[in-house]
């Protein structure tokens, strides 16, 4: 998340020539400090502590002078982007310390905006790395993976600050391998409960004939087996959260069970006849539509609105404008005693083809590629080859324009009949079509729509 407090940019011009780029930083936020040497360069971070700096090179040789090189690589907490001129790029001194002390690079002139989008990455990625401006969640340790400093993650983060301090149930909803988990976590490290139990139970994973003997506990001989008594998940989570993974895999026939636990407080143990009463938050979390499940009879409607009482959603790598470059760079410093040690990072190619990947895993396919990418490596740059995302596969990169304008159109279809309860008319006249239109994309897209449910659109 980006720091409000600090947005102070060092711009250090070696030639002492006034840039036009600096009115361009201002209007974009930044509070621009400028310096032509190195003494006042070393001020100005001492006094302000950007987390970014640019180093402009208008008249660059073979070599920098050693004290503006040991500006660069004394200085920690600051990621610099350099400016210089195109005829300096292949002259073997500049790279290895572009390589070895910059966050980026632009030849003069830059394009504004590409240099205030590093900018803004640069700055994330600083504020990641050293805390002055980490999310305001207090994720315990280990947990530091929920990162990002895009639109859609500062929404997330102000939502979870918003529910994390009540007791109502939440409902985590986002696409498999988004941080649901980590979501969860969230609210409860920041609730008054942070000090009681977090139980996480993963209801997809658990073996059909013991889910109520895991949730619920049962006496000793109850059931063949069950030689003592044992206290069921949510028991063992009394006066702290429960985290119910997967809610949508939860066979029907216990989902009654658990809807009178969210109502009644109180559970009862498999082969037990007393009522035991648990004070216990419950955390929701699916990657399925329970509003279809609801719709097809898999899910109980009571339970649904029960668990929906707050609303969280965990937006997909592939929405989360810019955060691919940011998260990759933070897992590769993360877990940098795993790499190879002639790796330094990644290629402008192998940046941008994660950029145009779909993440079809989310975050957690982005970690695997980067940690095996850094092992398998063998140059010094990461290639597409290393993250295994070679260009020629093209069914791994991002979706075509008709076939997101086709996307486009079904989501809008859904939400318009969904909307107005399946009435064409109405739902026509909000999409500014006519009704004929509408029943032709009904069909174009197969929604197999019914005039008497829509079921099968929502």
């Amino acid at each position: 998340m980006y720091s409000k407090e600090n947005r102070n940019l060092l711009y250090f011009n070696s030639s002492d020539k006034p840039s036009v780029l600096v009115g361009e930083m201002c209007n974009a936020g930044w509070d621009v400090k400028l310096a032509n040497n190195v003494d006042g360069a070393a001020s100005i971070i001492d006094k302000y502590t950007p987390h970014v700096a640019i180093a402009q090179f208008d008249g660059l040789n073979d070599s920098l002078a050693s004290p503006v090189e040991n500006l660069f690589r004394n200085i920690d907490r600051v990621e610099w982007v350099a400016l210089l001129p195109k005829s300096c790029i292949n002259k073997s001194h500049v790279k290895q310390i572009i390589g070895e002390s910059f966050y980026d690079f632009h030849t003069l002139p830059p394009a504004p905006e590409r240099l205030l989008a590093t900018l803004g990455h640069a700055h994330g990625m600083a504020s990641i790395k050293w805390g002055d401006a980490a999310i305001d969640l207090e994720l315990p340790i280990g947990e530091d993976e929920m990162v990002g400093a895009s639109p859609q993650m500062l929404e997330l983060f102000r939502n979870l600050r918003k529910v994390a301090g009540v007791d109502a149930p939440v409902l985590i909803t986002g696409e498999s391998g988004t941080g649901k988990e980590l979501a969860a976590l969230a609210l409860h490290e920041r609730s008054s409960r942070r000090n009681m139990p977090f139980v996480a139970v993963n209801c997809g994973s658990l073996p059909s004939g013991l889910i109520q003997s895991e949730l619920f506990g049962h006496e000793k001989g109850a059931f063949t087996g069950a030689s003592q008594r044992k206290i069921g998940r949510i028991e063992s989570a009394a006066g702290g959260t429960i985290f119910l993974d997967e809610i949508g895999d939860l066979p029907l026939e216990l989902q009654v069970n658990l809807l009178r636990f969210l109502q009644e407080k109180t559970i009862e143990r498999v082969g037990g006849t007393s009522q035991i009463k648990v004070d216990v938050r419950v955390l929701a979390a699916t990657h399925v539509d329970l509003e279809v499940a609801v719709a097809e009879g898999r899910f109980r409607e009571d339970l649904y609105y029960r668990l929906n009482v707050l609303k969280i959603k965990t937006p997909a790598l592939r929405e989360r404008q810019g955060d691919v470059e940011v998260l990759a760079k933070y897992f590769f410093d993360k877990f940098a005693h795993e790499k190879r040690r002639n790796v330094k990072g990644f290629s402008p190619s192998a940046l941008r083809i994660m950029n145009q990947y779909a993440w079809p895993g989310n975050v957690r396919e982005l970690i695997s590629r980067v940690r095996r990418a850094m092992v398998m490596c063998e140059r010094r740059l990461i290639t597409p080859e290393d993250l295994d995302l070679d260009r020629r596969d093209g069914k791994r990169l991002v979706t075509t324009l008709e076939a997101a304008r086709n996307a486009a159109e079904i989501e809008a279809i859904r939400n318009a009949l969904k909307k107005n309860n399946g009435n064409m008319s109405i739902a026509a006249q909000a999409l500014k079509v006519s009704r004929m239109t509408l029943y032709r994309l009904v069909q174009k897209y197969e929604l197999d729509f019914k005039q008497d449910s829509i079921s099968d659109l929502i």
